[in-house]
């Protein structure tokens, strides 16, 4: 199911008005063991409470089980919202600290760390980041960039958080509010130069968004290492870079971006079992999935000890073994 409904400048009546109508035809296809939708771009919390409220109205069922992203009110998980960005950084700071790789180890502390969106993975990468005490510098949204030269402070994240989540405004409206200084019509991407430099890319905003020249320009300017929280947001050319740059980390968003449809994962059980875990208890779980993914990039890393390579080859073999066992092969 899709539509071409664009959220933006729309009151949440007429929102929920949508999503009340899209639910009409989209419910009988549901089933927590054939069809489990969950949020994107455009698609937060607000609106998978709208939705899976109309479900219940119309089956008068009460399994939650059949959407997740749904707040804990409601049947949901605690850690839903934040796991992307959290799964993310938690998949980063092992590489980036893991003795046993080519690179020198190192921390996440004082690193300039460039975040590209402001949706969900952004603003959760971004906050889990500054616990880590790491400087995030940028963060934007499709009509400028907000640009942090000394780091994002935690009142600057509460200001973009409200912003998002509840004003639903864009960054541009808010920069007297916060430290950063708004580049009109620019991403993180677009504005690297000899004084504008960043140790650890973090793109979270959509589909190729990092091109070939942005690479260049990153690489040259001293990148350690980039991580995807968008689904592709590395373009082929850019990827090839990032491979002929064997010093530069890269953890593709199949596995660095796992985080949010785990614990979307962890939110079907919790409903199957009728139970709700801690926060605590998420959170720990999030950070073993993440630890899992990570053992089998480097075991399938190859003798160039890519981790790229072990995120595609790992991947493409649970596939195959699971559908030999399946005898689909």
């Amino acid at each position: 199911g899709g539509s071409d409904f664009d959220p933006k400048n729309k009151s949440k009546a007429e929102i929920q008005r949508f999503c009340t109508s899209f639910m009409n035809e989209l419910y009988r296809y549901l089933h927590p063991s054939t069809d489990v939708p969950a949020g994107d771009i455009g698609v937060g919390g607000q609106e998978i409470g709208y939705l899976i409220g109309q479900y219940k109205r119309l089956t008068n069922r009460h399994d939650g089980g059949v959407l997740t992203g749904k707040s804990v009110n409601i049947g949901g998980s605690y850690y839903r919202p934040e796991a992307t960005g959290y799964g993310l950084v938690y998949i980063a700071q092992l590489a980036i600290e893991d003795e046993n790789r080519p690179f020198e180890a190192t921390t996440l502390k004082n690193k300039r760390c460039a975040i590209s969106g402001s949706g969900n993975v952004a603003q959760y990468a971004a906050q889990k980041l500054l616990q880590l005490d790491a400087k995030v510098v940028t963060i934007s949204d499709s009509s400028g960039c907000l640009y942090f030269k000394d780091g994002m402070t935690e009142d600057d994240w509460n200001v973009i958080v409200k912003a998002k989540q509840v004003d639903r405004m864009r960054l541009k409206q808010i920069e007297d509010d916060v430290t950063g200084v708004y580049m009109e019509n620019a991403s993180p991407w677009t504005i690297v130069n000899n004084s504008i430099k960043y140790d650890y890319a973090f793109p979270c905003a959509t589909q190729n968004e990092v091109d070939h020249d942005a690479i260049e320009a990153l690489v040259k300017n001293g990148l350690k290492g980039l991580f995807e929280g968008a689904n592709l947001p590395t373009t082929q050319l850019g990827q090839q870079i990032l491979s002929d740059n064997p010093d530069v980390i890269y953890i593709p968003g199949k596995a660095s971006n796992a985080g949010g449809v785990g614990v979307s994962g962890f939110e079907m059980t919790q409903n199957a079992q009728k139970m709700a875990w801690s926060a605590d208890v998420v959170d720990e779980r999030l950070q073993d999935l993440m630890k899992g993914i990570y053992r089998q990039l480097v075991e399938h890393s190859g003798a160039e000890d890519s981790l790229e390579r072990g995120a595609n080859q790992a991947g493409f073999l649970k596939v195959v073994h699971a559908m030999k066992d399946l005898g689909w092969l």
